[in-house]
């Protein structure tokens, strides 16, 4: 059975694990060029902090928990939400051995609803790495449209902005 709840903190190290793991695998396989540095790792394992500041929550599959999402919160300084009234989506990943199974499609059902229906935002902002073409293709698929005005450019990476209106 797949539910969908808040992570808590014994969730921690599966979630952080599941981040690298999920990255790692993915870009190894769909962009080989990308390299994800440890700086990165480290971040992804960071699951404490974004509870702190994020609504954490796990796809829990058969008692295991088996992908993250995080939607940071209305003015938290971590969120890169560009637009007004709007929460920054980040951190959707499945474990590799359970793809195909709806787990994305349950995250983020769970997510959008709590944007829209709990916290009564206008938007959910979020950023997908360019030449992610299978990950651009599930958020447009779910409604989300396409918006440079929230695209940015690091050093190391170019997102591309994209927002889903409600």
């Amino acid at each position: 059975m797949l539910i969908v709840r808040g992570a808590l903190p014994q969730d921690d190290a599966r979630v952080g694990e599941l981040l690298v793991e999920a990255f790692v695998e993915t870009y190894a396989r769909k962009m080989p060029e990308v390299v994800v540095d440890e700086n990165r790792k480290r971040d992804l394992r960071d699951v404490a902090t974004k509870r702190g500041e994020a609504a954490v929550l796990v796809a829990e599959l058969d008692g295991a928990v088996v992908g993250p999402v995080a939607v940071f919160k209305l003015g938290s300084p971590q969120s890169q939400a560009w637009l007004p009234n709007a929460v920054d989506l980040r951190h959707l990943a499945v474990d590799p051995r359970c793809h195909g199974r709806g787990i994305s499609k349950a995250l983020l059902d769970r997510a959008e609803a709590l944007a829209r229906e709990e916290w009564k935002v206008s938007a959910i902002c979020l950023h997908v790495r360019r030449g992610a073409v299978g990950v651009a293709r599930l958020y447009l698929s779910r409604g989300y449209q396409r918006d440079p005005a929230g695209d940015l450019a690091k050093p190391t990476v170019f997102l591309e902005g994209y927002a889903l209106r409600f």
